[in-house]
Parts: C-alpha cells; sequence; structure tokens
C-alpha cells in the first residue's frame, strides 16, 4: 500500500506532507501504547485528513492528522488487504527540540515541505496543547475541524496544560486542574458513546458523570468523526483500581467502597434507562447473545489450550440462558459503560464515586458498543476487577474479593432496586463471557497474567445452585 492520499482527504496543509512524515511514522507510530496493530508491520499510509493549526513555516507548527495505517493481514501474505485503522495525530514541527520535548520526537525530516525539521508528539508541548483549548473556548472552525461547547460553558484562558503520563488507549490533557481533555486515537465515524452517554447523563442531571463541557470532531465524507471530548477534571480524585491496590497493601477491607461504587453504578444505569431506548429482549435475541458467547468460547479454546477442559462446562452457563428464554423469560437491555472496571471509576477526596471513559472496548465495532445490553454486563465487568485486583496484591487477601463482590452488589441493590445475584443465570453468562475474553487477551497480551482468569473459570465451572 502505498502513501498516496486517498480521494476523500480534506487537508489545508502543505502538499506532499505525509510523504514527510511516512519514513518517520513507520517506526514511531507502531511504538506508541495506543496503537492497535501491535505486532504486524506497518506497509503504508494513506491520509484521510491534514489541518494546520499552525503554519508549518512558523517557528513552531502544527498539524492536526488524521491517518490510516496499512497492515499485513492477520491472516499473512495473499489474505485480502483490511482497510487499516484511522489515528489522530497532533504533530509539532521545529527546527530542534529542547531537552524538555525528547520523550516526545518522532523524528528528524528528511524530504518534502517539512525537510530541515523535527517532527514530535505536540501533546508533549504547551503552546500546541493551548492552542485546542482556546479553540475550544471560541468554537473555532478550522479546515474540517469543529470545536463545540455545552451550553454557555465557560472555558477561562490561562489555564496551563499537562500530558497524563499513564498509559492508556488515549491521549488526555489536564488543563490547570480544571479540565481534562482527553484526545481518542483510533477513530471511527459515527456516534461515539463517549461523547454520547455523558451528554445524555449531563441532561438527566446524573451527578455520577462528569458533564462535557465541550469536544472535538471533524465533518469528512458527510459523516462525523468524534476527536475528543473535554470534562471537568475531578481534582484530587483517585481511581479505582490504584484505591483498591493501596487498601489491599495496607491491609484494608474495600467493602465499604464497593458498596458505595455499586450505588453509583445503579444510579448512572437508572439515568441511562431514562435517557436513552429501553428494548425487551426475548428467545430471539437472548439466543442470538447466547451464541455469540459461545462463539467468542470456542475461539478461546482453539487458541488457548489451558482453556479447552474447562470449555463443555463453561458453555452450560450460555444454554441455560437459552433455556431460560425458552421458558418465557425476558430481559430488560439497555445502554450501559460497556467497559466497566475499577480503572474506570473515580473516586473524590469527599469519598463521591464518578465513573468515566464511556468509548466501550474499542476493539468492538462501533455499532456493536452502541447497542443496548443487559445492565448485569457492566455488573459481571466490575465482579472481575475485583478479582484482579486481589490477585494484584503482594500479599494474599483471602475473601477480598469476595467480600467486595458481595458489598458492591448489595450497593447495587440499594440503588437500583434490583439485586443481580437474584438473576443469576444471565450473571454467570456474562462473567463467564468476560472471564473468557480475558483468558484469550492475557494469552496473547500478558501471559504471566493468565492465571487469574482461569481461577474464574474454574470457579464459573462449577456454579453455586441457583
Amino acid at each position: 500500500m502505498s502513501e498516496a492520499v486517498t480521494s476523500t482527504v480534506t487537508s489545508t496543509s502543505p502538499p506532499g506532507l505525509l510523504a514527510s512524515l511516512d519514513p518517520l511514522l513507520r517506526d514511531w507510530l507502531p511504538r506508541q501504547r495506543w496503537f492497535a496493530g501491535k505486532g504486524r508491520p506497518v506497509t503504508g499510509f494513506s491520509l484521510v485528513a491534514a489541518t494546520d493549526l499552525l503554519p508549518s513555516e512558523a517557528r513552531l507548527g502544527l498539524h492536526h492528522v488524521l491517518v490510516r495505517a496499512h497492515q499485513q493481514p492477520v491472516a499473512g501474505p495473499g489474505s485480502p488487504e483490511e482497510p487499516g485503522d484511522c489515528y489522530q495525530l497532533l504533530i509539532g514541527t521545529r527546527e530542534a527540540l529542547p531537552p524538555r520535548l525528547a520523550p516526545a520526537l518522532i523524528g528528524h525530516v528528511t524530504e518534502g515541505p517539512l525537510a530541515g525539521r523535527t517532527a514530535y508528539d505536540a501533546l508533549y508541548d504547551t503552546r500546541p496543547a493551548e492552542v485546542l483549548l482556546e479553540a475550544l473556548r471560541t468554537r473555532a472552525r478550522i479546515g474540517g475541524l469543529r470545536f463545540e461547547r455545552e451550553g454557555e460553558a465557560e472555558i477561562r484562558t490561562g489555564l496551563v496544560p499537562r500530558l497524563m503520563t499513564a498509559e492508556q488507549s488515549n491521549s488526555s490533557l489536564v488543563y490547570g486542574d480544571t479540565f481534562i481533555l482527553k484526545l481518542l486515537r483510533r477513530i471511527v465515524p459515527g456516534v461515539n458513546p463517549d461523547l454520547e452517554l455523558p451528554l445524555a447523563l449531563s441532561r438527566e442531571d446524573c451527578p455520577r458523570v462528569p458533564a462535557p463541557a465541550g469536544w472535538m470532531v471533524a465533518d469528512l465524507t458527510g459523516r462525523t468523526w468524534v476527536l475528543g471530548v473535554l470534562q471537568p477534571y475531578v481534582q484530587g480524585a483517585t481511581d479505582g483500581w490504584e484505591l483498591a491496590l493501596r487498601e489491599l497493601a495496607k491491609g484494608e477491607d474495600f467493602a465499604a467502597e464497593a458498596r458505595a461504587l455499586g450505588r453509583a453504578t445503579a444510579e448512572v444505569h437508572t439515568a441511562l434507562a431514562r435517557a436513552l431506548p429501553t428494548v425487551t429482549l426475548g428467545l430471539g435475541q437472548i439466543r442470538q447473545l447466547a451464541d455469540g458467547m459461545t462463539g467468542r468460547l470456542e475461539e478461546a479454546a482453539r487458541a488457548v489450550p489451558l482453556l479447552r477442559p474447562y470449555a463443555p462446562a463453561l458453555r452450560t452457563a450460555f444454554t441455560a440462558l437459552g433455556d431460560l428464554a425458552a421458558e418465557g423469560r425476558t430481559w430488560t437491555a439497555q445502554r450501559v459503560h460497556g467497559d466497566l472496571h475499577l480503572g474506570q471509576c473515580l473516586r473524590s477526596p469527599s469519598g463521591q464515586w464518578s465513573l468515566i471513559d464511556f468509548e466501550g472496548e474499542p476493539a468492538k465495532p462501533l455499532a456493536e458498543r452502541r447497542m443496548p445490553q443487559p445492565p448485569v454486563r457492566d455488573v459481571a465487568g466490575m465482579l472481575r476487577s475485583f478479582d484482579y485486583a486481589a490477585h494484584s496484591a503482594d500479599a494474599p487477601a483471602p475473601g477480598w474479593a469476595e467480600s467486595c463482590r458481595a458489598a458492591y452488589c448489595t450497593g447495587y441493590a440499594e440503588a437500583g432496586g434490583h439485586d443481580p445475584r437474584t438473576d443469576p443465570v444471565m450473571l454467570r453468562a456474562c462473567e463467564t463471557d468476560k472471564a473468557v475474553y480475558e483468558v484469550l487477551y492475557e494469552a496473547r497480551h500478558r501471559p504471566d497474567w493468565l492465571t487469574v482468569p482461569l481461577s474464574a473459570v474454574r470457579r464459573l465451572s462449577t456454579p453455586e445452585p441457583a
């Protein structure tokens, strides 16, 4: 695949921009934490859009680039070529980088319109970060980029930006402990739940989710691509994963926090059910759901031999769900978080829990992430997260995960009026599906962690009587 520009490109940047950057991006892009195509070489790029936010001939240039990275197919040479993922890049250019920007280096450009300049990840730099916030403050329109604000939300000038350095699948800038701008890295066209759901919740006055103050989109090929969301920054907050590990290290109980987190989850689910349509899942829909779970189990068992002895028993979790639907049982499905775990929750210094990052599992297609789901899917994700935290402790913590799981469900029942444990068939099916996903993920990416989901697999293979 050449780096030729596709016919759908929109550009306010100099011609040949991608040709200048291509040799550098082939090495730099696969090394980024948020690059999805690990393990497969990049064979070329095609430009989707390029917009100059600061002119390239200035002392500091700033290019907003949407680029599609083409790679060898998973099945190997000769297989049909896949379209490639589209990535959002903010590339700064200078004659030379000051030492403070050394970690941001992409490379030195030797050809094309940027020849003689040094390219770097501009999110590490104060001035480019200020440009993004100013564009949101003024509701700017730059090329195909559109910067929006919610209502009359005030965005003050002079907020000092800093890049959050924690590894994640996107990138976030914090402005003066007032706002956080989450910039999506792998982007797709359409309505992104990371903007859609917090907006819907803010209009329901749900205090458990920070309301969007602004957002950044691209209008391309007749569709809208969500690029980033600006939300209030919860100053002094600790994410649930860090807090759980801290309490484990001190030998402290976490049940009270788990119960409060269950209440927060139920409140968000209740608000989402008010804000957006719900559907009833009958026999046909449940069979389709169970078939999908069974298919994922079979795929994982083929890839991970350690899972195979448990597969027949795990499959009964999905057949039991279908059997219950055949008896006339129905379930309500609604919009949910989609990727809920301790790391997606923030506890403020006052003790208030908030839920963040509504993007869902980025590997799934956008349409699938926006489908209504049984709320217990989120519950199952959190129950698995307690298990992961317990296994991450330096010293064994017998009963810690079980205590947290029970407290979480109790809190959920208090705020939502329904205890997930009273629907053991759906809960077991969703938790089994999540554990199977974890087995496959860990086998591919973190083999040392494989024992964590396998311990859940053993437990789920011999379920307690309903």
